[in-house]
């Protein structure tokens, strides 16, 4: 079973780092494990440059962005918030668009979610075993 991570992304005027930050960091995406497929959600904090006509873009030749954009700048907290309630994923990551979160750690990140996952998928068989007896 596919699994989805999304990369939940904070944009203010970040006009001159999205193009890096969508090359280098889908770069990594695409070398998830094969049971992951991700995400791009980007949420759009009242940006007066051109960020969300750049995202536009994005959005425009890769199915796999999806666009929050807010009326006015509402602060990098609300911008999370409302990515986390928008994001579909079974894992969620959430990177500021200037690569300050160094996108290389994102399979590292994918496989404690799987670890994670196991352990709680064999305690939780480990309690039904029990109850069994």
């Amino acid at each position: 079973m596919t699994k989805l991570l999304s990369v939940v992304v904070s944009v203010y005027n970040e006009e001159l780092a999205l193009r890096e930050f969508y090359a280098e960091t889908g770069k990594i995406l695409k070398r998830l494990p094969g049971n992951w497929d991700y995400e791009f959600l980007f949420v759009n904090d009242g940006s007066r440059d051109q960020s969300l006509s750049i995202l536009k873009e994005f959005a425009a030749s890769d199915e796999k962005v999806k666009i929050v954009n807010f009326s006015r700048n509402f602060g990098h907290e609300a911008a999370m918030i409302a990515g986390l309630d928008y994001a579909g994923g079974d894992g969620i990551v959430c990177m500021d668009a200037d690569l300050q979160h160094p996108p290389e750690c994102l399979p590292e990140i994918v496989e404690k979610f799987d670890e994670a996952k196991e352990k709680q998928r064999q305690e939780t068989d480990g309690i039904q075993q029990r109850s069994e007896e």
